[in-house]
């Protein structure tokens, strides 16, 4: 007697069709068109959780630039700074400290100026 796959499938076929619910016409209905579909979608979600990681990284820089051009010193001068100044905070929680805490944000790039024009001096 031969074995046939009966439950086993029905179950794998209906994961995949679970996980690609949502999706337009036979993307979601056709079961070759709906492995092409999971694939693809697990590849794009690999590939954009680190390219998420570099999006991020690139929001802070910019918001860091902005609020410290309004401070009146460049981005690169204010890295500079809190690294000659010894401050181990990482752009994240400064991009935040300039939104939402500005008083704290203004004596850090104080902090950083101060700590930059003495190391260039030096």
């Amino acid at each position: 007697m031969r074995v046939r796959k009966g439950s086993a499938r029905r179950r794998a076929k209906k994961r995949l069709f679970k996980e690609a619910r949502g999706n337009f016409g036979g993307r979601s209905k056709l079961l070759r068109t709906v492995k092409e579909t999971v694939v693809r979608s697990r590849v794009f979600a690999y590939r954009d959780r680190r390219v998420r990681k570099r999006e991020m990284r690139a929001l802070w820089i910019t918001r860091l630039n902005a609020a410290c051009r309004e401070r009146g010193i460049a981005y690169s001068a204010f890295i500079y700074g809190i690294r000659a100044a010894g401050i181990e905070l990482n752009r994240k929680t400064l991009s935040e400290l300039a939104i939402f805490n500005p008083q704290v944000f203004d004596e850090i790039v104080e902090v950083a100026k101060s700590a930059a024009a003495s190391s260039s001096a030096a």
